[in-house]
């Protein structure tokens, strides 16, 4: 470390402790803790976050940091990463399954243990540094640390950096249970609702008038499809039907209030504009998307009703 400020641990546990009340994104805060570990001296050249999410279709989202850059790289993570060789053969794994810090000097010559490490060496990177970012409930994530620095990360370095976590392992767990929250409630209620439940609108027998073009689909078939096939690929047409219809419906702006079975209840809300015009093209993409699919063993069928309220 060069010295860069008189009591480094201190100023970036403060900033974690009382600096972040008005900031709700878990990504500024990321990129503001690299900078600030960068401003007392920490030669980073890149950073990682690791979330577990509950999402309908995402396993996790990860953040990428570069020296340099102001905002990081967002990904989301499918389901299915964890079966990958990529994944079973990486420190994530190692360190999300036992719960160890890694540290690994980047060498320039010869094999590493983790595949991970022969790519950053290749982008210039001389030493690594990964930690679990434990939440309560046992949920574990995780955060991870690069330095391009000749000689690595001095040992003050990383006992800098270690003394950063449990302070942003709270921050991050706040930030992120919101997100869970605003995420389950979107999927089950809707944006416009869940946004009135956060807001406390959750006294009994309260409700609001909503002006909305209306929306009604169902599944053809359904009770003949679920008596004759295996449960699992009645699932799967489901998925792929409420994918076929979904999608468009958000794309043009449209609001999901409900899943039925093999219904589904969808509004547009007339204070915005063309509601009308938006419901027929999210009608339209849908019917173009199922007549483009490839499978007639089980073709995807649905009816739908519309009316202006």
């Amino acid at each position: 470390m060069n010295g860069s400020t008189a009591n480094p641990q201190l100023e970036v546990t403060e900033w974690l402790a009382q600096g972040l009340r008005d900031e709700a994104s878990s990504e500024r805060i990321f990129v503001q803790l690299c900078e600030r570990l960068m401003k007392a001296g920490i030669a980073l050249s890149r950073a990682t976050l690791h979330f577990r999410v509950h999402h309908p279709q995402w396993l996790g989202t990860r953040l990428i940091w570069h020296r340099g850059h102001r905002d990081a790289d967002v990904q989301n993570i499918a389901y299915d990463v964890e079966a990958t060789d990529v994944f079973l053969k990486s420190p994530f794994h190692f360190v999300i399954a036992t719960g160890k810090e890694v540290r690994q000097k980047i060498q320039l010559h010869g094999p590493h243990k983790f595949p991970l490490y022969e790519e950053l060496r290749d982008q210039g990177h001389t030493d690594y540094a990964a930690w679990p970012l434990d939440h309560t409930q046992g949920r574990r994530h995780l955060v991870t640390f690069a330095t391009d620095r000749p000689d690595g990360f001095d040992e003050s370095d990383i006992a800098l950096i270690h003394s950063t976590l449990p302070l942003f392992s709270l921050v991050t767990e706040i930030r992120l249970k919101n997100q869970l929250a605003r995420t389950l409630l979107q999927t089950y209620v809707g944006p416009h609702a869940s946004e009135q439940i956060l807001d406390g609108a959750t006294t009994r027998g309260s409700g609001a008038t909503v002006s909305a073009a209306i929306m009604i689909c169902d599944l053809r078939n359904f009770t003949l499809l679920s008596g004759s096939q295996h449960r699992d690929r009645v699932i799967d047409i489901l998925n792929e039907y409420f994918d076929l219809m979904a999608d468009p419906i958000e794309r043009h702006g449209g609001e999901i209030l409900k899943f039925m079975g093999d219904g589904l209840l969808a509004i547009f809300p007339l204070n915005k504009p063309n509601a009308c015009q938006r419901l027929i093209a999210a009608l339209t993409s849908a019917y173009e998307a199922s007549a483009r699919r490839t499978s007639v063993k089980f073709p995807v069928r649905f009816g739908t009703g519309v009316k202006a309220d």
